[in-house]
């Protein structure tokens, strides 16, 4: 039987200093001083547009995305938050995790942004080589990485996160160790360690650099995974690492296939709609312009039909390493658990899953092998 999951809310601030060579989100490079009132007062009409879709739910989890959210200042954040809270009631734990760049966040705006109501800080680090960090077009130094890192770490931030990345141009095993070391020194509860894709409509995909083969990514991958673990951090989520009680709960959210209200340009949202028996995805205006002069935000609205829901839910819950619940499959679908037997025959037959009355729970092949897992459901 379908039911309401928990409801989180993305909003996305597209701006950043300069646009990086392998970035191909939603992100414009400033030029000039940014519209952040304007921009804000749009945010909370797009959420207003959006109230239907709350159905008497609290906020679980916020998340403030980009482009780079920390060129606002903190008194606008502040603003957005309690616009939001005004509309709709947070829960007593509520986390509100905010992306920051180091080289966009002064040593003042740490606690300012904590005393804004945000509770958890994402710091793209990406790395401590400088070298690297050049190649990336990163506008931060290893140093002001490090002192960001410290000062999340004592301006009253409920947790934080240090992004970073692998397989970066011509990067050795020696330097991807080296970062991990580096960032576990500075005792961050999460971390998010990803190998770097090269996406369409990049620099990076017009002017390819030179990658480690994929003998080397596998072996920084895999002795990655190891130290990481002997470091004290649990891979929860096949990009996320955290300490005990630190996971992402608002990437936890997403993954469980719960509801996202998605507000600024560009953004998605996924909500369920009870009476209706729906699952839908929404797309707002891509473009600052566009955005800004609109009435209506929402660009497209699609939904997402009982053929489709299988697929769409494994493709997000096989991200996360626990074991999947056959009751919230139901839940969140809609749909009897025996709709996809078939291709869980499929999957426990290659040895990519195992099966009991009430989880499924993917083996250690099968967390290497998810796209692989996930043909067997195609």
């Amino acid at each position: 039987m379908l039911t309401l999951p928990p409801l989180s809310l993305y909003i996305h601030i597209p701006w950043c200093v300069q646009k990086c060579p392998y970035c191909d989100f939603n992100s414009h490079g400033q030029n000039g001083e940014l519209p952040q009132q304007e921009y804000i007062d749009a945010l909370l009409a797009d959420l207003k547009n959006d109230l239907h879709y709350v159905q008497g739910r609290e906020i679980h989890t916020i998340f403030i995305g980009g482009g780079t959210p920390s060129l606002f200042d903190a008194a606008q954040i502040e603003r957005l938050l309690t616009g939001v809270n005004e509309m709709i009631p947070f829960s007593e734990q509520i986390e509100i995790t905010m992306e920051a760049n180091p080289g966009t966040l002064e040593h003042d705006d740490f606690e300012a942004y904590s005393k804004a109501g945000v509770t958890r800080l994402s710091i793209g680090v990406q790395s401590f080589s400088t070298d690297k960090l050049n190649l990336l077009g990163r506008i931060h130094g290893k140093d002001e990485a490090k002192v960001a890192a410290q000062k999340a770490q004592s301006s009253g931030y409920r947790s934080f996160n240090l992004d970073l990345m692998h397989g970066l141009p011509n990067q050795s095993f020696e330097e991807a160790m080296a970062d991990i070391d580096t960032a576990a020194k500075l005792s961050p509860p999460h971390l998010s360690w990803y190998q770097l894709t090269i996406e369409q409509n990049t620099l990076f995909h017009s002017k390819p650099p030179q990658l480690p083969d994929d003998e080397a990514l596998w072996h920084i991958y895999e002795q990655g995974q190891k130290k990481l673990a002997e470091l004290g951090y649990e891979q929860y989520e096949i990009s996320a690492y955290a300490k005990p009680g630190f996971q992402c709960q608002h990437n936890i959210n997403y993954w469980q296939f719960g509801d996202y209200l998605g507000i600024g340009c560009g953004a998605h949202g996924k909500v369920t709609l009870l009476e209706q028996k729906q699952i839908l995805r929404t797309v707002k205006i891509k473009h600052p312009k566009g955005y800004l002069a609109a009435d209506e935000y929402t660009f497209d609205t699609i939904e997402v039909t009982e053929d489709e829901r299988p697929l769409e839910y494994l493709m997000n819950r096989f991200r996360l390493m626990s074991a999947i619940p056959k009751a919230e499959f139901e839940q969140r679908t809609g749909l009897s658990h025996r709709v996809i037997a078939q291709g869980i025959e499929k999957a426990k037959n290659k040895t990519l899953l195992i099966e009991n009355e009430t989880h499924w729970e993917l083996t250690a092949k099968g967390k290497m092998f998810v796209n692989e897992l996930l043909s067997q459901f195609c």
